[in-house]
């Protein structure tokens, strides 16, 4: 399974009896999903269905669905009012016409207001309800067009974060290795802070041995060094597992950042700073990559 990216684009058009049915899909980035539908009458009655095969398909992203749909020239309906003709007829035969006035004529009858009525011929609900049907076809076609590109640009992400994480290792293991970390180095600094402390007339003699013990402490960055790799670690396995593991990548990169400040915070030299503000610089980076991952 591999993982996936929460931007992405589809388009899936097709026709449906005298309907013109086109959808575009735009995913973006978001912490949950949240599909966002444009449905024009008589499309509307579909948004559930569209939204239920939303969530069998994503997991994360803000996705702007528009339902384009548009009806060829609709057939056309002729309706003579007879009724109405037929009293027009007689009204007219009792009037005694001048010879100079023509009777009236079938043509003008029918030119009358309300004796002809043309109307769309109304569409039959079993059509409509095929176009629906149709609309949600293509509304599946869509979707898996969008699931492909967003696994796509998942895929070059994914070597993206697993350079990053090799990188993070691999400083990681130069500030367990750093030169300032060796015993010896540890306990000449330290010796350099006992004899300032010592050398201070203002400072409290008693409390030389607890100073002492608390300057050895700092110094010690074992615990730090052991939990990025175990994060390092754990995100590796995440990418190579693959689905939905953006919110876990990225509760990652928050404990990773932490323990690289807490590094830079307990350094005393700067050889070792310098690592800590490398690996923070890293950090950052594979976070903000994570930010795209569904």
């Amino acid at each position: 399974m591999t993982i996936a990216s929460m931007t992405g684009f589809a388009r899936a058009a097709g026709s449906a009896g005298p309907w013109r049915l086109a959808w575009e899909l735009k995913s973006v980035n978001a912490k949950g999903l949240d599909a966002r539908l444009r449905l024009p009458p008589p499309f509307d009655a579909i948004e559930p269905d569209a939204r239920a095969r939303f969530s069998r398909k994503l997991n994360r992203g803000t996705i702007h669905a528009t339902l384009a749909a548009q009806r060829d020239t609709a057939a056309t309906e002729v309706c003579v009012n007879q009724d109405l003709l037929r009293k027009l007829v007689a009204a007219i035969a009792e009037i005694p016409l001048p010879e100079m006035i023509a009777p009236a004529t079938l043509d003008g009858l029918l030119a009358l207001r309300g004796v002809v009525e043309i109307m769309d011929a109304a569409e039959d609900e079993a059509a409509i309800l095929r176009a629906r049907a149709s609309a949600l076809d293509l509304l599946d076609e869509a979707l898996d067009a969008l699931v492909s590109m967003r696994q796509s640009e998942g895929a070059v992400l994914a070597l993206v974060l697993s350079a990053r994480l090799e990188k993070i290792a691999a400083l990681t293991q130069a500030a367990d290795q750093c030169p300032a970390r060796l015993p010896e180095a540890i306990k000449a600094r330290l010796a350099q802070s006992l004899a300032f402390l010592a050398g201070n007339t203002n400072f409290d003699q008693n409390r030389l041995h607890q100073e002492a013990l608390m300057l050895a402490a700092k110094a010690d960055i074992r615990e730090e060094l052991d939990r990025l790799s175990a994060h390092a670690t754990a995100a590796r396995d995440l990418l190579a597992k693959g689905g939905a593991v953006g919110r876990r990548l990225d509760f990652l990169a928050q404990e990773l950042s932490r323990e690289a400040n807490t590094l830079c915070a307990k350094s005393n030299d700067s050889s070792l700073t310098g690592l800590g503000l490398e690996l923070r610089v890293e950090i950052e980076q594979f976070r903000e990559q994570v930010q795209n991952i569904e």
